[in-house]
């Protein structure tokens, strides 16, 4: 546990002392988000967040691919590094995009390459646990899910990248639990604590860490598409690993707790509840109205919680809200399944539900 907090630190530190010279870099290559009608900042706004993440993200892996225990796990030291190699293709074309602003099309390009050279280095989902079996993939298979995976979860971070700080926080969050979930099953299975998974997660924690304070409202940068496709890139990755190195039959075994067993089934689906559930509103808002699934609108979650009347920091404060109780909600579930978990998350959701609907008010001043 030492190293993987030495990892977070170095992450969180080269992020931010990095993000300062981003930000001018920004403004000297006029990558800077401008006002547009669907935007809630008032002020033009630099990007290549993304930059400063990719950064700290790789300081963080190479520094543990030379500790005495992480360092030691060759497929570990191997998968991370194609993480890196394939995060920094997407971060790149992220980069071009905060720039001269590439169409749909040339987007969706680079993350398939992206997503292709995770495969071509062994980061793909071997299995997919169902409520009766473990279903093992073919190769066609494998590579299907791990494109189409990667794809859906780079996009919905990308969709919700629309708050100060939104992002970042519910991308940490969603990490942060993964990581709780694929270290504390490896604690309880008696499995190597030593994975792909909870490298990349507490890496990608750190990173957002480190950016936050250039990204809190009012942001003095955005980390643009550079840095939301990487974040979903390794929040889709660090989930795709894991299935590539626990056993899947030590999950299903006598005495083993069932719930955890269907984690790596339902966990992607809880970390990632509300990027996807904006993605699929998205998707068929836009579709009743006749446009294509990509065309922006200012109809997401977070311009809903500004419409219910609260500020831009409290819209922000409670979609992390919603998302940890979600994600950790159902880790605590499949780790610790005993009524008194299930009785705090209740309540949990309940005060959630009632910060941000049982209390109207007149639309908020933002600030």
């Amino acid at each position: 546990m030492r190293e993987y907090l030495l990892v977070l630190l170095v992450a969180a530190g080269v992020t931010y002392l990095l993000s300062g010279l981003a930000r001018r870099l920004a403004f000297r290559f006029n990558a800077v988000a401008m006002v547009r009608d669907r935007d809630v900042h008032t002020k033009p706004v630099p990007y290549f967040g993304g930059v400063s993440m990719w950064c700290g993200l790789a300081a963080a892996l190479l520094v543990a691919a030379q500790l005495p225990w992480l360092g030691g796990f060759q497929l570990v030291t191997h998968d991370s590094m194609a993480v890196l190699l394939a995060g920094g293709l997407i971060c790149a074309v992220g980069v071009v995009d905060d720039m001269v602003e590439l169409n749909a099309l040339a987007k969706i390009a680079g993350q398939l390459m992206a997503a292709g050279v995770a495969v071509l280095n062994g980061v793909k989902v071997y299995w997919i646990p169902l409520p009766d079996a473990i279903v093992s993939l073919d190769e066609g298979s494998s590579i299907v899910v791990t494109v189409v995976l990667i794809f859906v979860v780079v996009n919905a971070i990308n969709l919700i990248d629309g708050l100060d700080g939104l992002a970042a926080g519910v991308v940490a969050i969603g990490a942060g639990a993964f990581f709780a979930y694929a270290y504390g099953l490896s604690y309880e299975q008696e499995l190597v604590r030593a994975t792909t998974s909870s490298l990349i997660t507490v890496a990608t924690v750190g990173v957002c860490l480190g950016f936050l304070p250039y990204n809190i409202h009012r942001a003095r940068m955005f980390m643009g598409d550079s840095g939301a496709m990487l974040l979903g890139f390794l929040l889709a990755t660090s989930m795709i690993s894991l299935t590539g190195q626990l056993d899947p039959s030590r999950l299903s075994r006598p005495g083993a707790n069932a719930m955890a067993a269907y984690l790596p089934l339902l966990l992607p689906l809880a970390v990632m509840a509300l990027p996807f559930l904006d993605l699929v509103l998205a998707y068929v808002r836009r579709t009743l109205a006749g446009k294509l699934w990509y065309q922006a609108d200012k109809q997401h979650l977070h311009h809903r919680m500004l419409n219910l009347g609260h500020s831009h920091g409290r819209a922000v404060a409670l979609l992390w809200l919603w998302s940890a109780l979600v994600a950790f909600g159902v880790v605590l579930i499949g780790l610790f399944p005993t009524p008194a978990t299930g009785v705090a998350l209740f309540a949990g959701l309940v005060l959630a539900a009632y910060l941000t609907w049982g209390r109207r008010r007149p639309k908020a001043a933002d600030g």
